[in-house]
């Protein structure tokens, strides 16, 4: 076993089961056992399946499509409608477990962590029985499962965790990449998406073992150089990035989405934007926070990221503030290639309470932030779907905000 040791732990279908958790306390179903997403309004057009119980797999519901559409693949689904300020909570509670077994961990979404269990051997000589301990602890304590990966890296460690689910525990060390990786379909290796599947099945490379054998010169003349040796180290097991523990107050506030078709319209991108400026914007304010510098980061199918932000001229917590800064540094920085990844992050954080005041006070301004101030206040009693918010009408009417936009929105329903 390598002297590395890293646990992946992943909220199995996150959304779903921090809304069953939340409804069973309600004598409402058990959104887990029944073909079940969280959504918007059924009866906007707008509104969008954000996560997916495993039984509404099996209708082909997929995440991001139009609810009224899920519904007609399914008509006894059960829509709730998502609230993420339980969510928060949720997410909080089950990282606070993991927390205590380690002085390292990574938060890599809002369902996700990384645990650095290298050196910790004396304290928990098993680490099977270890990650079968943490798993058993969170549905204890919490009511929902998680999968709990191992590995000598990152990129181990994430695979074994999407082994087989829901409520496992599997193990992806050197010895066994062969057997368990190799076999698998290429689109499945972490970060490999569509278009770049695509890319590997046109060189005949169909499985992760194929692409570990292909030389990398010739993945380079479909991916790039870059891409190339990224994904031909990927699936040789391949990862040397450390788990990264920073408190998130040093690194300010940011949310990703990784989309599962490419992003070619500004429309699409701006209504990512606000979803994140309202997730984001809302977490600094609960923190007492104000951001003095907005950045936007994006991907390219050639696996190429880059970043634009801008330094504001006064500290600001204002939602609207913040989406239109984003806006702007996109409108500014996207040259009209198709897009994988939208993240957006508040940094250089003021917590000090201090704003400097105007002899023109902006009247539209201290509405928004009145706004704001209510709709932090109902969606933290009632949940996100209590209301909705009319500012910014252009991009957000009909909107369902959902999730960390992680989705992190990272395609974070499992």
């Amino acid at each position: 076993m390598s002297e590395r040791l890293i646990f992946h732990i992943d909220v199995n279908s996150a959304f779903v089961s921090w809304s069953a958790v939340e409804m069973l306390k309600n004598g409402g179903p058990d959104l887990r056992e029944v073909p079940s997403i969280v959504g918007g309004d059924p009866s906007s057009r707008r509104s969008i399946v954000a996560a997916k119980s495993i039984p509404a797999k099996k209708y082909g519901i997929v995440t991001g499509e139009p609810v009224a559409l899920a519904l007609r693949k399914c008509p006894s689904l059960v829509v709730a409608t998502s609230n993420f300020a339980w969510y928060v909570k949720c997410s909080r509670a089950f990282k606070a477990i993991c927390q205590e077994y380690t002085p390292t961990m990574q938060s890599f979404s809002i369902d996700e962590v990384f645990l650095d269990m290298s050196g910790m051997h004396l304290i928990y000589p098993d680490p099977i029985a270890t990650a079968h301990e943490i798993k058993d602890r969170i549905y204890k304590e919490l009511g929902f499962t998680v999968n709990v990966g191992i590995g000598a890296n990152k990129l181990c460690a994430k695979m074994a965790s999407d082994f087989e689910k829901p409520n496992k525990v599997h193990t992806l060390f050197p010895d066994e990449i062969k057997d368990k990786m190799w076999p698998l379909p290429v689109g499945d290796l972490f970060s490999c998406g569509k278009s770049t599947t695509a890319r590997l099945i046109s060189l005949n490379i169909n499985t992760i073992g194929e692409l570990a054998k292909a030389p990398v010169e010739q993945l380079a003349l479909v991916l790039g150089e870059r891409a190339a040796a990224h994904f031909h180290n990927y699936a040789n097991g391949i990862d040397n990035s450390p788990v990264l523990d920073e408190p998130e107050e040093a690194k300010g506030y940011s949310a990703e989405t990784t989309v599962e078709d490419d992003l070619t319209d500004i429309e699409s991108i701006n209504r990512i934007l606000l979803a994140q400026a309202d997730i984001v914007a809302a977490r600094m304010r609960a923190d007492d926070g104000k951001c003095r510098c907005v950045g936007v980061t994006f991907r390219n199918l050639d696996f190429v990221n880059k970043s634009h932000q801008k330094k504001l001229k006064e500290a600001t917590d204002v939602t609207d503030i913040i989406y239109a800064t984003a806006k702007q540094l996109i409108k500014e920085s996207w040259q009209g290639e198709p897009l994988r990844l939208i993240g957006l992050a508040l940094s250089d954080i003021d917590r000090g309470g201090f704003e400097q005041m105007s002899l023109f006070q902006d009247e539209n301004k201290e509405k928004r932030k009145a706004l704001d101030s209510t709709l932090d206040s109902i969606r933290g009693k009632f949940g996100n779907a209590a209301v909705q918010r009319a500012s910014t009408i252009d991009t957000s009417k009909g909107i369902n905000r959902r999730h960390k936009a992680e989705q992190e929105l990272n395609k974070k329903d499992t």
